[in-house]
């Protein structure tokens, strides 16, 4: 792979050689792509079981012991629902970063023997590293979302269960 100006010296990898890497590299852009659909999509729909959370939290306020009963297992459901979420935007995360690490292997691995690493590997090498790092970074901010929803949903329920408390005679 690596070209030579003297027999038994490499030089610098060849212009065509580098193009075959990234082509290779970038082949997993498509997987990334869907990555980072399924990640909006899991994105959207926290955002609305959060929406429910609310929503059934402010009816709980005004609720009667069995309407409070009928919200206590929507919130149930719901805390549920983001922790399928977590797993799904956990599970998503990780294929992104594997496919990361796994093309950032790919070039590092074709271009270890160079002598001069090049600008192109540079900016890929480190376009590749941003988008391991930022995979990492929506995980732990969906996980604190997720977190956030089920802390309100505990609390809802905790309410719903002191009203239900306080109804009986």
């Amino acid at each position: 792979m690596l070209s030579s100006s003297l027999p038994g010296t490499a030089s610098l990898i060849a212009p065509d050689d580098i193009a075959h890497v990234i082509q290779v590299a970038l082949a997993p852009a498509f997987l990334l792509s869907a990555l980072a659909t399924l990640l909006n999509v899991f994105s959207t729909r926290l955002g609305r079981v959060a929406d429910k959370v609310d929503s059934a939290a402010a009816a709980l306020r005004t609720a009667g012991p069995a309407e409070a009963a009928g919200l206590s297992r929507q919130l149930a459901f719901l805390r549920r629902r983001s922790f399928v979420l977590d797993g799904a935007v956990v599970l998503a995360c990780t294929a992104g970063v594997m496919t990361g690490i796994a093309v950032l292997t790919l070039f590092v691995g074709a271009l270890r023997d160079a002598a001069t690493a090049s600008v192109l590997f540079a900016c890929f090498g480190v376009a590749l590293v941003c988008t391991v790092a930022a995979l990492a970074a929506f995980l732990v901010e969906i996980l604190l979302a997720g977190r956030g929803i089920r802390d309100a949903v505990d609390r809802q329920q905790v309410h719903a269960s002191d009203r239900g408390a306080d109804a009986r005679p």
